[in-house]
């Protein structure tokens, strides 16, 4: 009886273990390349190394360009009618995660490589991260205004990675329903939009 509940314990303990969040550290916010040469080398990439993994420092640096707050209640893109409608989710080789730009933490959502799910593209799924732009409907009801503000959120991720030396590629080809399935999403929010990024392949 001891041994099976000690076999019992071990199934459970895992069960009850919390969630892997990332606390990111803080972004640089001074630095890069000017902005005129950023965009002289923004670029679509669609070939990545494989084998080279983004920094901490890069990604709080590059999540927070794309969508963090440079204000009190504002951000580095704009929203129509600053709803903020749009949430940004992480997958990476470990799991996937919520980007909480106020705490500058990656909230963990499903631990695993769920890059397959990314996207229906080879180099997505071994590529070191996609990005997913995901809209909370009850925040922008029947506004297509959310596409345009994802627009803006991805521009700022390709000026990013051009001064990072980065390569990124917005996308448009994903399964829907598969993401949703992956990020538990409910039925108010939907993804939108995806974005690889990784280290061009040389």
């Amino acid at each position: 009886m001891k041994i099976k509940g000690l076999l019992l314990s071990l199934l459970i303990v895992p069960l009850l273990v919390p969630a892997q969040d990332i606390e990111l550290p803080l972004p640089r916010k001074q630095g890069g390349q000017p902005l005129m040469q950023a965009l002289s080398q923004r670029a679509s990439t669609r070939l990545f190394d494989t084998d080279r993994v983004i920094e901490p420092q890069t990604l709080a640096d590059l999540l927070w360009a794309a969508w963090g707050y440079n204000r009190e209640d504002k951000r580095t893109a704009p929203s129509a009618l600053n709803r903020q409608e749009i949430s940004l989710y992480v997958i990476t080789p470990q799991g996937a995660y919520c980007y909480d730009a106020r705490q500058n933490v990656l909230t963990q959502v499903a631990a695993g490589d769920f890059r397959e799910s990314a996207g229906m593209q080879p180099f997505a799924r071994t590529a070191p991260l996609n990005l997913i732009f995901v809209a909370d409907l009850d925040k922008a009801p029947g506004n297509d205004m959310m596409f345009v503000d994802c627009g803006c959120i991805a521009q700022n991720i390709y000026l990013y990675c051009a001064s990072a030396g980065l390569g990124t590629v917005v996308r448009g080809s994903f399964d829907a329903d598969e993401l949703a399935r992956v990020l538990k999403l409910n039925e108010r929010q939907k993804a939108v939009l995806t974005q690889t990024v990784g280290y061009p392949a040389q």
